[in-house]
């Protein structure tokens, strides 16, 4: 085994554990405790470090966030494993202007519907993968395909990349999402377009849209899934190969936040909140009132046999360099530890 001095994390902004844990202390004070510091992907001023955020291609490293990017790596043979799922449903939409004439989702037969493209990222284009599955979830449930409307590629060149204190950010942490459809759909250049998750609704809110379509907590897991649903904890294999009690020990770390939020419900919705960048009404109203009791760290068969789905869609439509066994790319081990030790 190797001497670690330190660990590399990144989280995406969104409703995960990991993103509680950190935000409460417990991640850094766990690792400090055996003497490793904890260095953020996201707040490196170094690029090849921050597209680590995509790629994991760092060691000693682990990730939770939206499952394509990590889908991704994994199927361009990044050896990395997950070793445990939160599930939380947020709302997931196609949304149109009034006077539209679009108000089910059968109206959008024939019509123009946008799709964030990145053609020269040299990273899986996330964002893009993300809108043509809620297109294709949205139409399913209609009866039709994609071939029944017009899919339109709105190309931006503008990287993927995270970067904190971009000037071109007006002083926020990130770009927010849908910008590009907006001003289509405002252009007439489109008829609808996909948005999901807090930052979604508030846009909808916020141009009075219309909901066309609303899938977010459908009942059938093959609907709902997405790239926000389920989120995935993911470590590179050095990692746990070398060091598998500490990664048991981020494990029962981020899955003691559900018992926390359960008690703390006001406080987990402030903290997925301030991850985001939106008021807490918004993290209610996109990701259901209940939101504090769905942030389980799990590893059960529906989630595997859903991200087993989600990657044969990302195959089909032909973001993934290659198929793998997702099945194979799960290890209990930790998640199983955690539990005996939390248990004792």
């Amino acid at each position: 085994m190797s001497s670690l001095n330190s660990v590399w994390y990144t989280r995406c902004p969104a409703p995960t554990p990991l993103s509680i844990a950190h935000q409460l202390g417990w991640v850094d004070r766990q690792f400090e405790a055996t003497g490793v510091a904890v260095r953020s992907i996201r707040d490196s001023k170094d690029q090849t470090v921050r597209e680590s955020h995509f790629t994991h291609t760092l060691d000693h490293s682990f990730r939770q966030g939206g499952n394509i990017p990590p889908l991704w790596a994994r199927s361009g043979g990044r050896q990395t494993r997950v070793v445990g799922i939160t599930t939380t449903d947020e709302f997931q939409a196609i949304i149109a202007l009034p006077g539209s004439g679009i108000a089910k989702g059968s109206d959008l037969k024939g019509r123009r519907i946008g799709v964030p493209r990145k053609p020269n990222e040299a990273i899986v284009d996330f964002q893009r993968a993300t809108a043509l599955k809620g297109i294709v979830s949205a139409l399913e449930l209609e009866g039709l395909t994609h071939r029944d409307v017009e899919l339109v590629y709105l190309d931006s060149s503008e990287a993927n990349l995270i970067e904190r204190g971009n000037a071109a950010f007006l002083g926020l942490k990130r770009r927010y999402p849908y910008g590009d459809e907006l001003l289509a759909l405002a252009g007439g250049k489109i008829d609808a377009f996909f948005v999901k998750g807090a930052e979604g609704l508030v846009l909808a809110n916020q141009i009075g849209a219309v909901v066309v379509s609303e899938f977010g907590f459908h009942s059938d897991a093959k609907i709902r899934i997405n790239n926000g649903t389920p989120r995935p904890l993911t470590v590179d294999l050095k990692f746990l190969d070398e060091h598998f009690d500490l990664v048991t020990g981020l494990v029962a770390t981020v899955a003691r936040v559900a018992e926390w939020a359960e008690a703390n419900p006001n406080e987990a919705v402030r903290f997925i909140a301030n991850e985001i960048g939106v008021g807490e009404d918004a993290i209610r109203a996109a990701n259901g009132p209940d939101v504090h009791s769905h942030l389980k760290l799990t590893l059960d068969d529906e989630q595997l046999a859903a991200f087993d789905h989600f990657k044969r869609f990302l195959l089909e439509w032909g973001f993934l360099p290659a198929d793998f066994d997702v099945f194979g790319w799960i290890d209990h081990r930790p998640l199983e530890a955690a539990s005996r030790r939390a248990a004792a």
